[in-house]
């Protein structure tokens, strides 16, 4: 028999016996819920992509009679015509036959791999070091953490229109506003800037900066870029600079990343691997922290740490090819893709800017172009995403209509596609409209005369 030690164990913690003089009501142990009923968040209902949303609503049925070209996909491995460099093949072999790279990593990234995204894109004027990297699941996570970590539910940040739809899907998500300022197609799609500013309240948390553009394939000149830092500096609000196109762009014209050029205002700048190196399912992407004036401060730099460790980084495999594949790809790779890109736009734009209704502008980079519908010439349909259902039922070439980037009235092109393909899209493209382009009234009489 134990001693009596006064309901204390030996580890002094007090015990109660709950056997002494306790009535319980069974009925009160039940839960007072009678029913299933589990519901999806408010989150998830928030979560819309405005592409799928679209498409998924389209009547997408082909021409039987013709196999599909499908110009919709911004993925340049689909057609396997855009493979790889070998070199990036064999930097990920050696990764995965080291075993060095199969446990978990710091949520941030290896600092080794950190250190050589940095050094890739140091430059005197935007110095990096390797604190200054986030490695991220694709440039799509850094998107992620860039407006978690900058927007408050109830805030807002600036959006390009058109642009990539995911700012708004994972903006609205979080309760953030989103608000669209206008691009010129006129000018190349250059940012209206004053409609850019006039949308700017004590409310607006950053602005996004896409360059080169999706889905215009637009890239900025140096003094747009300048015009652009400015108006974020006398409003002071930082900018995320979607630069995953980055160096992209074609013979001729030069991209220039915007935080060389900005000398007060706060960038974070998201990239990744997908494009450039051709290997989007990879999923590695960065953000590259420029805070010349440290008005982030340590608070910016301590939320994204937190906000990356609730998934814990980018595939290690990936993270330990990264060094050889920034360092050892050779120039021609990267040479030989925006040089088919050049050509496959170039005929593009040839064969589509003759064609009577359509108005397509050329891009400078990037993997695309958008072609404006003169509506009012085709009067059977009301709108750009009626317009490229059927161009599917007719002609079996499907394009991605502009209103899945809040642009109606154009649609987009992915010009990674074969070069054969892309002549028999733009064929095709011809015959659909010279079927339905109806002459106006006015022009019928000009002609008359």
């Amino acid at each position: 028999k134990l001693p009596h030690n006064n309901g204390m164990n030996g580890n002094g913690v007090h015990h109660v016996s709950v056997r002494a003089h306790v009535s319980v009501n069974p009925a009160k142990l039940k839960s007072h819920r009678q029913r299933w009923n589990v519901r999806p968040s408010e989150m998830s209902k928030k979560t819309l992509n405005p592409i799928r949303a679209i498409v998924d609503g389209m009547k997408l049925t082909p021409n039987p009679e013709k196999p599909m070209i499908a110009l919709s996909i911004g993925d340049p491995t689909v057609f396997g015509n855009l493979p790889t460099d070998d070199t990036v093949l064999q930097a990920m072999k050696e990764a995965i036959d080291s075993h060095k790279y199969n446990g978990y990593a710091p949520s941030v990234g290896y600092q080794k791999s950190r250190e050589a995204v940095s050094n890739f894109y140091s430059c005197p004027e935007a110095p990096l070091e390797g604190k200054d990297v986030i490695l991220t699941s694709g440039c799509s996570q850094a998107i992620e953490l860039a407006i978690s970590v900058l927007c408050n539910p109830g805030d807002n940040i600036l959006v390009p229109r058109p642009g990539f739809s995911l700012y708004k899907t994972l903006a609205v998500s979080m309760g953030i506003q989103v608000k669209h300022y206008n691009l010129l197609p006129e000018k190349s799609w250059e940012i209206d800037l004053q409609h850019l500013e006039s949308l700017i309240d004590d409310k607006t948390a950053c602005l996004i900066v896409n360059n080169p553009s999706n889905p215009c394939g637009s890239v900025f000149t140096k003094d747009h870029q300048h015009k652009i830092l400015a108006v974020a500096s006398r409003n002071c609000i930082p900018i995320l600079a979607d630069e995953i196109y980055g160096d992209m762009v074609f013979p001729g014209c030069d991209f220039q990343p915007l935080a060389p050029l900005s000398s007060d205002v706060p960038i974070l700048s998201c990239g990744g691997l997908a494009k450039c190196w051709l290997v989007p399912g990879w999923r590695m992407g960065w953000i590259l922290i420029h805070d010349h004036n440290d008005i982030f401060g340590t608070g910016i730099r301590e939320g994204l740490v937190k906000l990356s460790q609730r998934i814990l980084g980018p595939c290690t495999v990936v993270q330990g090819a990264l060094e050889s594949i920034l360092n050892d790809t050779p120039p021609e790779f990267y040479q030989g893709t925006i040089s088919f890109l050049k050509s496959n736009s170039e005929i593009c734009f040839s064969e589509l800017s003759t064609v009577p209704g359509l108005n397509p502008v050329m891009p400078t980079g990037a993997m695309y172009i958008m072609v404006g519908i003169e509506m009012e010439h085709f009067p059977d349909f009301q709108n750009d995403v009626e317009f490229t259902e059927r161009l599917v039922t007719e002609q079996s070439v499907f394009c991605l209509p502009a209103t899945a980037f809040e642009y109606p009235d154009f649609f987009r092109i992915v010009v990674t596609v074969p070069e054969e393909m892309m002549i028999e899209a733009c064929i095709r493209i011809r015959e659909f409209c010279a079927r339905h382009y109806r002459p106006r009234s006015q022009d019928s009489h000009d002609l008359d005369q």
